[in-house]
């Protein structure tokens, strides 16, 4: 008999519909994994990035497998994503459907942190430092080094929208899972909320994000970041922009980081 999947809204519902009708010929694992690659190249490959010929490869490794009938039902799916997000930004969306399909059980035993928690601990991370900071700096960041889903940075985004804070324009997000199928459900989440900065796919213990700038906004990529599409709004280009200028000027002398700012443009 098989199991019931506990969605919790009627957007969740459609999801599981559309992909139980893709899982034929492949299970709904890697059907799964097919949709959220190809729903994170698609926004990834939106803006201009060092890595699009490469993330366009890994697209069509995926479309190819799926008839045109079957790649419009995707188009469908990720609209759906968007528009249960848009209805509810106070959700762990894809972590939660993740969940719900029971695929954290089968896949290396992953369980994610339920988004009531998550909201708890942002707002108990959310002090009033962070709060100068943006008031005195006019922008933030916050780094989760296990970001799953995103669901402790999704709430830190609703904290701070609770205390006035436009974390479109106010604060770096920076997210970083071992896993690459995590790290793009976060990446999605965060990109369709309209958040700036990046997720690093990659191990935080041995391989941890760095940056040339002492604030995160240039980090070192070695092909393994999506940068999400606010990033490279008017706002964090010209923070980027003069981050860039204090390095030159700090190593003009001896061209320590000459050919290497400036990398994510």
């Amino acid at each position: 008999m098989a199991k019931t999947i506990r969605a919790k809204n009627e957007y969740q519902q459609n999801i599981v519909k559309m992909l139980n009708s893709l899982a034929g010929r492949y299970s709904r694992w890697t059907v799964w994994q097919d949709f959220i690659t190809m729903a994170a190249v698609a926004i990834c490959n939106s803006v201009p990035h060092p890595h699009r010929e490469v993330r366009e490869k890994l697209y069509m490794q995926c479309a190819e497998k799926y008839t045109p009938a079957e790649l419009a039902i995707f188009a469908k799916m990720l609209a759906g994503i968007t528009m249960g997000i848009e209805a509810n930004t106070q959700q762990d969306f894809l972590g939660e459907l993740f969940m719900a399909l029971d695929m954290g059980n089968e896949w290396r035993g992953q369980f994610f942190t339920p988004y009531s928690v998550c909201s708890l601990m942002a707002a108990i991370t959310l002090t009033e430092n962070i709060l100068d900071k943006v008031k005195h700096c006019g922008w933030a960041d916050v780094n989760d080094p296990a970001c799953g889903a995103g669901a402790l940075l999704i709430a830190f985004a609703n904290a701070c929208l609770d205390k006035g804070v436009n974390y479109q324009q106010q604060v770096l997000f920076v997210g970083q899972d071992i896993d690459q199928l995590a790290g793009m459900m976060c990446y999605i989440q965060l990109s369709l909320l309209g958040c700036a900065g990046y997720v690093a796919v990659q191990n935080t213990l041995t391989n941890p994000v760095t940056s040339y700038d002492a604030r995160g906004l240039l980090p070192k990529d070695d092909g393994n970041i999506w940068y999400m599409p606010m990033y490279y709004s008017d706002i964090w280009s010209v923070r980027r922009f003069a981050a860039k200028i204090e390095l030159l000027a700090k190593d003009s002398i001896n061209g320590k980081h000459k050919g290497k700012v400036g990398v994510n443009e």
